[in-house]
């Protein structure tokens, strides 16, 4: 997957616990865990909304973009041949 979460980073250096971050913006702290591993196919705006707001952050210190390596990437056109 091309986005690295960093929410466990972000979490330490503000020094706020899963449970209290969890809490605060309404989801279960197992989900919170999902969201803090990376093992999430995606999240609400709302939630990531929530989480920034709380952590007082921008999405960006939360969610890195890795693009794929050069070799992996398809033209466009071949793409919606397929």
């Amino acid at each position: 997957m091309p986005l690295i979460v960093r929410l466990d980073v972000v979490m330490a250096r503000r020094k706020v616990r899963s449970n209290v971050l969890a809490r605060a913006i309404g989801i279960s702290e197992t989900n919170l865990s999902l969201l803090k591993s990376g093992k999430v196919r995606g999240m609400r705006l709302a939630t990531l909304d929530a989480i920034c707001r709380y952590l007082d952050c921008a999405p960006g210190d939360i969610l890195e973009y890795v693009p794929d390596a050069p070799a992996e990437k398809q033209p466009v056109s071949e793409r919606r041949e397929a």
